[in-house]
């Protein structure tokens, strides 16, 4: 083993206690925090057994492991931006019902002989 392949199994296992521990604090949903914790699992392995990702490569009809290794990067990465993006969304969405909700319920309904509140008097100093 290189000394790469000991820094960088070394902070994929740090970053696989880290989603048991989320997954354990309820700081991930149990989903989350598995497919985290598959993700650093395989990384590990491919850091440390090279050779692997090309048998299986090859088992899949792709000449080498490194391009292996890069397709699934991207679709990860993809998968990933869309569910971000999905997220924002649903907070945007959340948000505008929210200040919709609270904007309706703060209206202070007005007559039509009196000015809404916080208007300014009149200028002449005659009641309306």
């Amino acid at each position: 083993m290189n000394l790469f392949q000991i820094l960088a199994v070394a902070a994929v296992t740090g970053l696989f206690c880290l989603s048991l521990a989320a997954m354990l604090r309820g700081w991930a949903t149990r989903r989350e925090g598995l497919a985290w914790a598959v993700v650093w699992l395989a990384t590990g392995l491919a850091i440390l057994l090279p050779d692997l990702t090309t048998v299986v490569a090859k088992s899949l009809g792709i000449h080498r492991g490194a391009d292996l290794v890069l397709y699934c990067t991207v679709i990860v990465m993809l998968v990933g931006f869309f569910m971000v993006y999905a997220r924002l969304r649903r907070l945007r969405r959340d948000v505008t019902l929210l200040t919709r909700h609270l904007a309706i319920r703060e209206a202070a309904p007005t007559s039509p002989t009196q000015p809404p509140p916080g208007s300014p008097p009149p200028a002449n100093g005659s009641q309306t």
